[in-house]
């Protein structure tokens, strides 16, 4: 039995057992990283370069595609270097780190979604006004206090979680540090309670954030649905849904990874929904908004053309 102060490293969850199948997560994890950094790189490079959108919805995108490079780069590297090198330990100044930077990311990111979905309802329904309420300086200001609130959620949770005696061994049940896994080491009940307490909360405020995003597109349907113009409307539709699909995905795998009755929790469904979560959208964010969304296929095409990227 050991408590937190005596720990100095915690286990990572092992994929597999025998080596060629380590190698094979190995590689397969490479492809997904290497993917999302093409992907995500090519659309941060597309928006700086292309003055046609220097916009406030291109703006948010490319903060998105920071984002996902950074929370995929926190986890995915550490899972492959233990893949490759037949290991499962991460230091717990490490393990810390890793959470603190997970958690700044993917909660600026969902609060970055919300700010994208008022973003699209200003611009739908209220095109008139939209350089007033969405001029460079509020876009600052509203990236800002996204990454501001990330910044305490993480800090909060962070500090909470490693503040709990741990004693229950030193082994996690996931390829990355994630909190709700770290509890389950707990050996204190009012401590695990006061993590899980300020959970609830930042479920609760989160949930906010999602009715406010739900409002916007109910919002946002019945303007388009009230367009004459058959182009304008696909239009619409083209730039809301993209951000539809990713917020989407990303609440109901996140609300379910974090809030999910211990009763339904198993080692393989916990390491499927993380891997929904952490992993997936970075990798598949970059085609989804690219796929329906012509200005920025247009931005990547001239971007592919520059001699930089051509084989002669």
């Amino acid at each position: 039995m050991s408590n937190s102060s005596s720990i100095t490293q915690f286990l990572l969850l092992a994929f597999a057992d025998t080596r060629e199948l380590q190698l094979l997560h190995f590689w397969l994890f490479l492809g997904i990283y290497l993917a999302a950094l093409l992907g995500n790189g090519l659309i941060i490079t597309a928006i700086a370069c292309d003055h046609r959108l220097h916009t406030p919805m291109y703006f948010f995108l490319l903060l998105l595609s920071v984002l996902d490079l950074g929370s995929i780069s926190t986890t995915l590297p550490k899972a492959m270097a233990n893949s490759l090198w037949d290991t499962r330990e991460i230091s717990y100044s490490g393990c810390a780190a890793q959470v603190f930077l997970f958690l700044l990311l993917m909660s600026s990111e969902y609060y970055l979604l919300t700010i994208m979905s008022y973003d699209r309802y200003v611009a739908i329904c209220k095109p008139l006004h939209y350089g007033t309420l969405l001029g460079s300086r509020a876009c600052v200001h509203m990236a800002a206090a996204a990454w501001g609130t990330g910044f305490l959620t993480a800090l909060l949770h962070t500090a909470s979680t490693f503040s709990i005696p741990l004693c229950q061994g030193s082994g996690i049940d996931q390829f990355f540090c994630e909190v709700p896994q770290i509890l389950k080491l707990s050996c204190s009940d009012s401590d695990y309670l006061r993590e899980v307490g300020l959970i609830v909360v930042t479920a609760f405020f989160s949930f906010i954030c999602f009715v406010f995003i739900v409002l916007s597109y109910v919002q946002i349907l019945r303007t388009v649905l009230r367009i004459p113009s058959e182009k304008r409307r696909h239009k619409a539709f083209s730039t809301c849904l993209p951000h539809l699909t990713v917020v989407s995905l990303f609440i109901s795998t996140v609300f379910f990874a974090y809030l999910k009755p211990p009763s339904i929790s198993s080692s393989l469904l916990d390491l499927v929904v993380s891997f929904l979560y952490s992993v997936v959208p970075p990798a598949v964010n970059p085609l989804i908004y690219s796929m329906r969304n012509q200005e920025l296929k247009d931005a990547l095409r001239k971007l592919l053309q520059y001699p930089v990227f051509q084989h002669q």
